[in-house]
């Protein structure tokens, strides 16, 4: 069956069990295959292929949800009964937003049937290009290939369907115990040029042998795209969320220059060739949006009930468990600017190159303080030049001061797009020439 033969049959079923409830179903095929490898072979090739039914019943003023990878008719309608069951039992929802009406997606988004079909030699092949480029360096990594096909109906009449595709590589090469690293996703798998990932990885590891240490403290700094990703994972998790907006919790100012003039920042999941899902969990369709426009922070994401409780319209970034946690954008990016890594180094007397972040950890969310570490590749810059290799420090440093205004002295005209923790999506980024950034603790203390 399809998925909304799938989508009809679970709505007959509701339609039997509750008479007059509100309810919505997301059917949802995803194939996902991976490609590991390690000391310069692979050693791994996986596949996950499954299919998924939620719903959400909405009944006598209550609410509950439920889910099945069983997609026969005994399974679809165990999923039913226990969700009406569940429904009738649970306490009053007087929050509950509604369903969404008919509507139309603005993209359906990006399928490429040749990463849909890759084998596990094609992807073999992005991976044997990498290794040959790392030469005698040790090499690990993993090339995936993911295929994702859903279809939403609700009650109200939505029925929406989309496809879409992703391939992102990740990939270190080592010398010594000097590390660098290659990444990039794409929505087709041709994108995936091994060889030139393998030649930066391998370049930036014979870069970083025999670092030297320098001592903690602040310092002007190029991001790497590597390292800039990690700023938009956190803004993703801290900086623009609804439902932390409406309780205060948020950093977000609607109408404030909270960032530089040289950054903007959108949330873009349908555009041409584009990493994405065309539309949410609740069956809302999803379209570019900007969430600081040259510094000015224009909006925030939210759900139907975020959006309920601020008197503004869903913006399409329903989440799993979003009723506790809230929305949140998946497909972040920050615009490119007009600026190259190589004229950010020559404008620097004193300061620091660097690859890639790890390991951060939220020390005040609100205000998306992080701390974390360095790796895969610090450089000292004095006089415009990259003068040698530095060891790893510890840092602690609030994101959205790092791109305050006066604060951000480049953006780079290229922006790359990064593999994230969450299939179907990525983060768009530039290289970023940073006034300072607080190096809090170095690799001996």
């Amino acid at each position: 069956m399809s998925n909304l033969d799938i989508a009809g049959r679970v709505l007959d079923l509701i339609t039997a069990a509750a008479p007059g409830a509100d309810a919505s179903m997301n059917v949802e095929r995803q194939s996902q295959w991976l490609t590991r490898f390690a000391t310069s072979f692979i050693h791994q090739n996986v596949a996950d292929e499954g299919t998924s039914v939620t719903i959400a019943i909405h009944t006598d003023g209550r609410t509950a949800t439920g889910s099945t990878t069983m997609t026969g008719t005994d399974g679809l309608r165990d999923l039913v009964d226990r969700t009406v069951g569940a429904a009738r039992l649970a306490p009053a929802d007087p929050g509950w937003p509604g369903l969404p009406g008919r509507s139309t997606l603005t993209g359906s988004g990006t399928a490429d049937e040749a990463t849909a079909a890759a084998s596990p030699d094609e992807r073999a092949e992005v991976v044997r290009a990498f290794v040959e480029a790392t030469g005698p360096l040790e090499s690990a990594g993993y090339c995936r290939t993911v295929v994702w096909a859903g279809a939403h109906v609700n009650t109200a009449g939505q029925q929406l369907e989309g496809r879409s595709t992703l391939a992102d590589f990740d990939g270190i090469a080592r010398l010594t115990g000097s590390d660098g690293v290659a990444r990039l996703a794409s929505t087709r798998l041709s994108d995936l040029d091994g060889a030139r990932l393998g030649e930066q990885a391998a370049g930036d590891a014979r870069r970083g042998v025999d670092p030297v240490e320098l001592p903690a403290g602040r310092y002007e700094v190029v991001l790497r795209p590597e390292a800039v990703a990690d700023l938009l994972t956190n803004l993703s998790f801290y900086g623009f969320n609804g439902k932390a907006h409406n309780e205060g919790r948020c950093y977000a100012k609607l109408g404030e220059a909270q960032f530089d003039p040289t950054i903007t920042i959108f949330d873009d999941p349908v555009g041409p060739g584009r990493i994405g899902v065309a539309f949410d969990g609740e069956g809302t369709p999803r379209r570019a949006l900007t969430l600081v426009s040259k510094g000015v922070t224009s909006a925030v994401v939210h759900d139907r009930r975020t959006a309920a409780v601020a008197g503004a319209e869903s913006t399409g970034h329903a989440v799993a468990g979003g009723s506790s946690w809230g929305p949140q954008p998946v497909n972040l990016g920050i615009a490119p600017g007009d600026d190259e890594i190589a004229s950010m180094i020559s404008r620097i007397g004193r300061g620091l190159l660097v690859s890639d972040f790890w390991y951060t950890r939220a020390l005040d969310p609100r205000q998306i303080t992080l701390t974390g570490l360095t790796r895969n590749g610090v450089w000292l810059i004095e006089g415009g030049e990259i003068v040698g290799p530095v060891r790893n420090f510890r840092f602690t440093q609030s994101y959205p001061q790092a791109l305050a205004q006066g604060n951000v002295l480049g953006v780079s005209r290229n922006a790359v797009s990064q593999p994230t923790r969450t299939p179907l999506s990525s983060w768009s980024s530039p290289a970023l020439h940073l006034a300072e950034w607080n190096f809090t603790g170095t690799a001996s203390g």
